[in-house]
């Protein structure tokens, strides 16, 4: 019975998910026409699949019970890195070869700091993203490098179309999918789970949980990698400040799909993800300034934690205010 009414808890929360993404979507379409244009869902697709990726890494930090804070700082390096490698003649694969390689081997400096050398994550992975950030200068001294970028073919992960969609959008249900597998259907995604939630327990029961809380930021940092490598994509250079917005997205991704699915999930990112980019993207094309739009995606990040928090429900209901009305009437007359 209990697991029939998680099944059940479960569909409501996806059905209240999908009627959230839907009257978001409607109230845009009712205020500014174009959003539900061809050009606008174009551009809703290209920034969800850098968000999305970005979203994605995180997920994986989120799971062990770790915060990230170098995504700016490794995003800004890999994409100077990229762009240098292509700028010096480098054919494609390479660069994004050596952009990958990159961001492994930062994202092993975090993990391993933190997992092994029990350094506290948030103070960590500040220190490695403002070392990174002061890196990403090095190349030019902060000049955008544009040199040889289309010659190389990286416009095409934003301009080619692969069964009327952006090959950005694929390479993002492509790296979700991989993603859901792992984690919901192997050994690997189980210990995962296992060593965020009770990591004492997890080492007794012959989990390596050092080892995945270090894979985790691994992963986190190539998902930015990824993640930065569409948006030079779309841009057509490289600078500084390429993946400067990305943390911000990411984090109210996980978190709210996290809060409204009961829980962090790879499906839960994704959809928390679509529901992020589609309030970006529908207040910049209303011509909201950022700061703004920044603040209401704040809020409706912190509405949808308190709204879906069982926590909450379970303090509601001790005050009995979520008690069935004949249970009051009776605790009334008594």
């Amino acid at each position: 019975m209990s697991r029939l009414n998680d099944h059940f808890r479960g569909a409501a929360r996806v059905l209240g998910f999908v009627a959230l993404v839907l009257g978001v979507g409607a109230v845009f379409a009712l205020i500014e026409p174009r959003f539900l244009s061809h050009a606008s869902l174009n551009g809703i697709a290209r920034h969800m699949a850098a968000n999305g990726l970005a979203a994605l890494g995180l997920t994986f930090v989120v799971i062990v019970r770790k915060f990230d804070l170098s995504i700016a700082g490794i995003a800004a390096f890999a994409a100077m890195s990229m762009g240098a490698m292509i700028a010096a003649g480098l054919p494609l694969w390479a660069a994004i070869c050596g952009g990958m390689a990159l961001g492994a081997v930062l994202g092993a400096v975090s993990g391993i700091a933190i997992s092994y050398f029990e350094l506290p994550d948030i103070v960590t992975t500040i220190a490695v993203g403002s070392v990174c950030g002061g890196l990403a200068f090095l190349y030019t001294g902060g000049r955008s490098i544009f040199q040889n970028f289309f010659q190389s073919g990286i416009t095409d992960l934003n301009d080619a179309r692969l069964l009327g969609l952006g090959v950005s959008l694929w390479i993002l249900l492509a790296v979700y999918a991989a993603a859901w597998f792992v984690m919901s259907r192997t050994r690997t995604g189980m210990a995962f789970y296992a060593t965020g939630e009770n990591p004492v327990a997890a080492h007794f029961s012959g989990i390596a949980t050092r080892r995945f809380v270090a894979l985790a930021y691994v992963l986190c940092a190539l998902c930015t990698v990824l993640a930065v490598l569409l948006i030079l994509a779309e841009s057509g250079n490289a600078e500084t400040n390429k993946g400067a917005n990305l943390m911000m997205p990411a984090y109210a991704g996980v978190f709210l799909g996290a809060a409204v699915m009961g829980g962090t999930s790879v499906v839960a990112t994704f959809g928390g993800i679509l529901l992020i980019t589609m309030l970006l993207d529908g207040f910049a094309l209303m011509g909201v300034p950022y700061y703004y739009s920044d603040g209401v995606v704040s809020l409706i990040l912190l509405g949808g934690v308190i709204a879906f928090s069982d926590s909450l429900r379970e303090w509601i209901t001790g005050l009995g205010l979520l008690r069935p009305r004949a249970a009051r009437k009776s605790e009334n007359r008594a």
